[in-house]
């Protein structure tokens, strides 16, 4: 048996997003006018470029207008959107870029654009933190990190590129992003230690102590008090900087 065919409105309706996502090289549905159609396309269009530039200002900068509308164009053709969110569509640019291959593209502009577009990802961040104590003893008590981040790790030097400079080679880096008490969004590269304290504190309720005892066998320091002072210390500068909230209750 052959299935169904789909209503006639439906059919219309494929026929019009498929023109819609590629007008240069599909017709457009029957029995629409041409200029309003162009119209229709120009609307649509212009909008999705319009979240990808407030999103993207540096990549945008660094391709070019003609290579970055070519850039969105491509994406608006071949990547399914399936969210209704217009707030998802940079972090779907994201993932066409680290998902699709597209020739003659930087290496670095996946990362990049990641790192731009968690900015935006951590603003809109709709977190609720647990009962904590903002003065608890952080190496004696269970840590609580602030939830409105992310710890980022990337080949490339992403926070440094520009239009001043752009890397020849791979260069590892992992970055913190975070939304401090003033709701506002906040950068820092991380060391290889301190990100993963944060990844500790993000995945088990720890006490410090604990966390950095655990570094600290990962690491087979040589003198495991000495870099629990250290660790001490980083608890607070990370508490005073609204990374830690306190301690969990």
């Amino acid at each position: 048996m052959h299935a169904a065919a789909p209503p006639a409105f439906q059919a219309f309706q494929h026929a019009m997003a498929r023109h819609l996502r590629d007008p240069h090289h599909t017709p457009r549905p029957p029995g629409v006018p041409a200029r309003r159609m162009a119209v229709y396309n120009e609307l649509l269009f212009n909008n999705l470029c319009g979240f990808l530039d407030s999103c993207f200002p540096v990549c945008r900068r660094l391709l070019g207008e003609p290579r970055w509308r070519r850039l969105n164009r491509a994406f608006y053709r071949d990547w399914p959107l399936h969210t209704p969110l217009q707030r998802e569509i940079p972090r779907e640019f994201t993932r066409y870029l680290a998902h699709h291959t597209v020739p003659r593209l930087p290496a670095w502009l996946p990362e990049l654009a990641h790192y731009e577009w968690a900015e935006l990802a951590v603003d809109l961040m709709e977190v609720t933190p647990p009962a904590h104590d903002p003065h608890g003893d952080l190496l004696q008590a269970p840590v609580l990190l602030n939830p409105a981040h992310m710890n980022l790790g990337y080949q490339w030097p992403v926070q440094r590129i520009g239009p001043a400079w752009r890397p020849r080679r791979p260069q590892p880096t992992q970055l913190l992003v975070w939304r401090d008490a003033a709701d506002t969004v906040q950068f820092m590269q991380l060391n290889p230690v301190t990100a993963r304290l944060l990844a500790l504190l993000a995945t088990e309720p720890l006490t410090g102590e604990a966390a950095c005892r655990r570094i600290a066998a990962e690491l087979q320091h040589p003198d495991p008090e000495l870099l629990l002072a250290h660790g001490a210390a980083l608890l607070e500068q990370l508490r005073a900087q609204g990374i830690l909230l306190g301690t969990r209750t």
